[in-house]
């Protein structure tokens, strides 16, 4: 059974500034990490969870950005990710597909799956965090509690909501239940 807990975390608008609607992130100089996504990462590695980022990126199946310059883009966030102090990533996971042509597209929950599928996550005792109701449904369908990043105006599915993602930290420290100590003992060092 599963015992490993994630926090999985949408890209553009929760690690990274969103574009804006309709717009993607395709430019390095486009690219800039939210100093409320590594605070929040610090939080969930403090509580014992993995962190994983999994994004919609239909600009690649538009032509927009290359998968090349996609994983470029991602390079950066794990080094940003690493300058912080934060252990790396579990995993970008990425649907590079246009509407309706797959199961991983948010709201679909295949993303999720896949990873907890490769890393061997207990969904139900994890969390899907993203700013739009796609992301709620995709973590509510894989079986995580959600978190939404909007204004108290918006209706949302998710179980929690922060107005910004620098407000996504303190909630976290809030919600996120510590992961138990293994229960091995370590090595007697003075066994024979």
């Amino acid at each position: 059974m599963p015992t490993t807990r994630c926090v999985f975390f949408d890209r553009d608008g929760v690690a990274n500034a969103a574009p804006g609607p309709g717009r993607y992130v395709t430019r390095p100089e486009e690219f800039h990490i939210l100093p409320g996504f590594l605070a929040a990462l610090r939080v969930a590695v403090r509580r014992g969870y993995r962190a994983a980022v999994v994004t919609n990126q239909r600009c690649v199946a538009l032509g927009l950005i290359s998968p090349a310059a996609l994983d470029d883009l991602h390079r950066r966030l794990r080094d940003a990710v690493s300058a912080a102090g934060v252990p790396d990533l579990l995993e970008i996971a990425v649907c590079p597909h246009d509407r309706g042509v797959c199961s991983c597209r948010k709201p679909q929950p295949g993303l999720l799956l896949e990873v907890a599928r490769r890393h061997g996550l207990d969904l139900p005792a994890s969390w899907m965090i993203g700013d739009a109701e796609t992301d709620v449904e995709a973590g509510r369908r894989a079986g995580c509690r959600t978190l939404r990043v909007c204004a108290d105006s918006e209706p949302t599915a998710a179980d929690w909501r922060a107005a910004t993602m620098e407000a996504v930290p303190a909630l976290l420290e809030r919600v996120l239940e510590p992961v138990p100590p293994t229960e091995e003992k370590p090595p007697d060092e003075h066994a024979v």
